[in-house]
């Protein structure tokens, strides 16, 4: 039985869950690694499931943009999963957003922050800004290290001294050890841990049963297992039984408290002077989901509902028609290529967007959104409202993008800048004879395709080749001025 160490009593009395929404304490560490495939995601996503099983109420975040790791974290914890990104958002936003995310559906007992790439790894040429390591002391988290073994031993310690030494604002706790190959290699390493002074909080055999998939963009997402329930709960079954929950909920109860107020939707969008829409029916905003869009952050559709708006989603491969009561669009990013059959299939559904796109509804449309537009995506029929088509090609882009834009939009007034990320391996190519009359673009430093351009403006609609967050009340994320008056979202 795992248990919640206080002061006031015996560290071994049960973990029951909270009664209180916390407010300024809350249990939290984060799970790092000293590189990528080391395992951060299997011994996070099982620890939370793991946690959750224990009976606490357990709150699931990811450093960074990635969208399918948190998409794991929801099927574990039950709630969803949520980001914490400085650049994309604001420092002084990570913990506000780390405070909501934990109360946003209920009492949370304990927040497990997955970190990104190796601890110290953030955005190129700004010393590590954006790494696990910078949200980790944004938020003053004590660190669990998980650390693959499998092609080494006592190097083990020196990496793990490595990393405990390299900062010392950063709290390394514990190491959790993956992939260990025998008992004799296992105390091997740990005998070289002993002068770190780090206690080893568990050991994971090698067991491909709970790795997840990849593919061309990292993991396959949750959404396309159907097996993945299954495997969630087999990671479940081997976090508890090969690592120390007793410890590791001792460490989460070692972070001090947090002292910011939790971020609000309503206050982000008051920040912006935006004022929510009040009209006799509530507009609805048709959301792209399904297995073919499966990339948005829930702080996007709680931003919707805080303007008075009513996200409500649909499926591109399935759905005939948009929701009844569509008053806009947004189009958010997912793998339109693994599903171009289907997509194409869907005439009907294509149709009626491109006519909606057509008569000037508000339309944003985000990487897999914006190939979904074009004319076709390597050759599959696509909805063809933006003059432009796409493919898959081998170079993958990648990385965080600022860019500025041009004219007034959905997304903000000319001069506003907008921070996002790119992740994809397609290249755009306009029709330069068919380019609509008023097409304008984001100056961003960055070419997507031979357009050479992240974003396309045209009318109401806003396509880009990039995600954007809309957290901070500027328009996404970055500083600036406000956003201007919204479009009508009539009926």
């Amino acid at each position: 039985m795992v248990t919640r160490p206080e002061p006031s009593r015996d560290p071994t009395t049960p973990i029951t869950p909270t009664t209180v929404t916390p407010a300024t304490r809350l249990p939290r560490l984060v799970v790092a690694a000293p590189a990528s495939g080391h395992g951060k995601t299997t011994v996070a996503t099982g620890l939370m499931a793991a946690l959750r099983r224990e009976g606490l109420a357990v709150g699931g975040f990811k450093v960074g943009p990635d969208f399918i790791d948190p998409g794991y974290h929801s099927l574990a914890t039950g709630r969803p999963g949520r980001n914490l990104d400085p650049f994309l958002t604001d420092e002084s936003l990570i913990e506000p957003l780390l405070l909501h995310g934990a109360r946003a559906h209920g009492p949370t007992d304990i927040a497990v922050i997955e970190g990104v790439m190796g601890l110290f790894d953030g955005r190129i040429g700004h010393d590590g800004f954006a790494s696990t390591a910078h949200v980790a002391t944004l938020t003053r988290s004590p660190i669990v290290l998980v650390l693959d073994v499998s092609h080494l031993s006592r190097t083990a310690a020196a990496i793990v001294h490595g990393l405990a030494t390299f900062d010392p604002d950063v709290r390394l706790t514990g190491v959790i050890l993956n992939k260990a190959a025998s008992a004799r290699h296992t105390r091997e390493v740990r005998a070289a841990l002993e002068s770190t002074g780090l206690p080893v909080l568990g050991v994971l055999p090698r067991d491909a049963g709970i790795e997840a998939p990849s593919r061309h963009l990292g993991l396959v997402p949750v959404e396309e297992r159907v097996e993945a329930t299954a495997t969630i709960d087999r990671m479940a079954e081997r976090v508890a039984e090969h690592l120390d929950l007793p410890a590791i909920v001792a460490i989460a109860h070692s972070a001090p408290d947090l002292s910011r107020m939790p971020w609000s939707p309503a206050a982000a969008l008051a920040s912006a002077r935006f004022s929510p829409t009040s009209p006799p029916s509530v507009p609805v905003v048709a959301v792209a989901g399904g297995r073919s869009f499966t990339f948005r952050y829930a702080e996007t559709e709680e931003l919707l509902r805080a303007a008075g708006l009513e996200p409500v989603h649909f499926d591109p491969t399935s759905d005939v028609d948009l929701p009844p009561g569509t008053a806009g669009l947004y189009l958010g990013g997912g793998f339109p290529e693994v599903h171009a059959t289907e997509l194409t299939a869907n005439r009907p559904l294509r149709e009626a967007i491109r006519a909606a796109v057509e008569r000037g509804m508000p339309t944003v449309a985000e990487c897999a959104g914006l190939l979904y537009l074009c004319r076709s995506v390597d050759g599959h029929e696509m909805v063809g409202a933006l003059p432009a088509t796409a493919a898959m090609g081998p170079r993958l882009t990648l990385g965080y993008r600022t860019a500025v834009a041009t004219v007034d939009s959905l997304i903000g007034p000319a001069g506003q800048r907008v921070t996002g990320h790119e992740f994809h391996r397609t290249t755009i190519t306009a029709i330069a004879d068919k380019v609509a009359p008023g097409l304008a673009t984001y100056e961003s430093g960055h070419s997507t395709g031979s357009a050479g351009h992240d974003v396309y403006e045209s009318g109401h609609s806003t396509g880009s080749a990039g995600h954007e967050v809309y957290e901070s009340g500027h328009s996404t994320g970055g500083g600036g001025p406000a956003t201007p008056p919204p479009p009508t979202w009539g009926r």
